[in-house]
């Protein structure tokens, strides 16, 4: 880059070294076009007033500028106050809409606070009825604007004591850092707290607004700091916290739906972690059910209907005419070669038709339940007196061809194949709505297997009822097992998404369980 010469001494400024640019590299410049875009960038009239105006704050920057008054707002209310008095001309008028618009009026009351450097709220005297004798006592302000607190209480079981339960990241109680876990609350605003329940004060706290003061007895454990980095899970299922009567506070829960993004900022409460919406600016957490409290709060919910071992013979095990087995056939011959299904163990004599290993595998009762008891079966059941099922071999047997396994299996029976040895993408076919059902399904059948012949019968309406109770209550209690649901409105259509789910599992990124990175 060549050395510029302005002739100009120390004071020339930016906006005429801008000016001359241009003449001082063209002797350096090989093209006329390159020139032209010199000319045409450094001689952009924007270009020129953005300098202009620099130089101009620049220069009063140096002047040490002091404000010419401290009270502009109120200033400007006078001023409208006295136009209001005055023959209302087109000048005036347009004066007074202007001093009445919101952003002028907050640049104006952001001037006054610059002018008098008065950035601190305003707290009120601190009390004159402390005791002396109480060393361990502390005096604490928070200044609460529209923002909860962000800290939960309980009463300590053995001495009936309010203490601090937790703090909730991010809040204005963690951003204070004067509140601590563990720490004894004595009075909120002057009122005791010894003898109210902690819902009564959470009213206190909820109907105070501006600065409050608390007297607390500080915990005597010291708290370590958290080492924990940056942790982030898909969410499994819809919550509300004010439908959870177990959550200790639920202003403090976090609301999320199912698929949302939520950085998990605290685990040290094995209960409730806290969490906030990935992306979210406000850094505020919220409280949400741990992993292992959802988990077990759904294995203690007393089931709708009794879930068994695969029954051949029972049609409440599933949705029936849903269109699983027509959706899982086209996509298998959509690509044989990279598509598998299982071959099913019976323990019921091979006819003359069947081949070993081709229908079923065939194999003796008692070699059935020996792999029973060995836990070698999937799903299993009984049907007049047979045994079928589904083996784990089976399902690797079709992986060890380096194809990926079509199963439908039993709700329940998902989370064991959940391992990383399956990785398995698990898919809810559902029912469309009743109407829809009763409209595509009117002169279709469903197969009976209760009887030796498996007639075909038309579908009733308990058929119809079934179906959709039957799809309401997986989804409940298996939802946050489900990878993806497709409604089977249209059966192409569904196949269509079905078939696109499976080819963008070859190419995008999926979220899988942390155990599967541990195992």
């Amino acid at each position: 880059m060549p050395a510029l010469s302005t002739g100009s001494g120390n004071d020339t400024g930016l906006y005429e070294l801008l000016v001359a640019l241009p003449a001082q590299l063209q002797p350096h410049v090989d093209s006329q076009e390159d020139l032209t875009f010199l000319w045409d960038v450094f001689g952009e009239k924007s270009l020129h007033s953005l300098v202009k105006i620099h130089e101009k704050l620049h220069y009063y920057e140096k002047q040490n500028p002091v404000p010419i008054l401290q009270g502009a707002a109120a200033l400007a209310d006078d001023l409208a106050e006295e136009l209001q008095n005055k023959p209302l001309n087109s000048e005036i008028r347009e004066l007074l809409k202007l001093l009445s618009k919101p952003n002028v009026k907050a640049l104006l009351s952001v001037h006054d606070t610059v002018a008098q450097k008065n950035y601190d709220p305003v707290l009120p005297p601190m009390p004159d009825d402390i005791d002396n004798e109480e060393d361990s006592v502390k005096i604490i302000r928070l200044v609460k604007n529209r923002e909860p607190l962000g800290a939960t209480i309980k009463k300590d079981e053995q001495t009936g004591a309010i203490v601090v339960a937790r703090i909730m990241r991010g809040g204005a109680a963690d951003r204070s850092g004067l509140i601590h876990v563990g720490d004894e609350l004595r009075e909120v605003n002057g009122i005791p707290v010894e003898d109210k329940r902690p819902e009564e004060i959470i009213q206190i706290l909820a109907q105070s607004q501006g600065a409050i003061t608390f007297k607390i007895i500080p915990s005597i454990k010291e708290e370590t700091p958290s080492k924990e980095g940056k942790m982030f899970i898909k969410a499994l299922f819809d919550y509300d916290p004010n439908e959870d009567k177990a959550i200790p506070c639920k202003e403090a829960g976090l609301s999320f739906k199912k698929g949302d993004i939520l950085q998990i900022m605290s685990q040290d409460d094995a209960t409730w972690w806290q969490a906030k919406h990935e992306g979210d600016a406000n850094p505020r957490a919220g409280l949400i059910p741990s992993k292992h409290f959802q988990e077990r709060r759904l294995a203690l919910r007393r089931p709708e209907i009794l879930v068994q071992p695969l029954k051949v013979s029972s049609r409440k095990s599933c949705p029936v005419g849903v269109g699983l087995n027509e959706l899982k056939r086209k996509l298998l011959i959509s690509d044989t070669q990279h598509y598998g299904v299982t071959v099913p163990h019976t323990t019921r004599p091979r006819r003359s038709q069947e081949s070993d290993g081709v229908e079923y595998i065939f194999i003796s009762k008692h070699l059935f339940e020996t792999d029973v008891q060995n836990n070698k079966f999937i799903e299993y059941g009984e049907y007049k007196n047979n045994y079928y099922g589904t083996s784990i071999d089976s399902v690797r047997s079709v992986l060890a061809k380096n194809k990926v396994c079509l199963l439908d299996v039993q709700p329940h029976t998902v989370k064991h194949l959940r391992t990383l040895e399956f990785k398995p993408f698990v898919i809810f076919i559902k029912p469309p709505s009743i109407e829809r059902l009763r409209e595509t399904r009117k002169n279709a059948k469903i197969i009976s297997s209760r009887d030796d012949q498996g007639a075909a019968k038309p579908f009733t309406e308990d058929d119809f009822q079934e179906m959709i109770k039957s799809a309401q209550i997986m989804e409940s209690q298996y939802g946050h097992l489900f990878d993806k649901t497709i409604v089977n409105d249209d059966l192409a259509v569904a196949f269509n998404e079905l078939k696109t789910t499976f080819d963008k599992l070859e190419t995008d990124t999926h979220w899988v369980p942390v155990s599967w990175l541990h195992s």
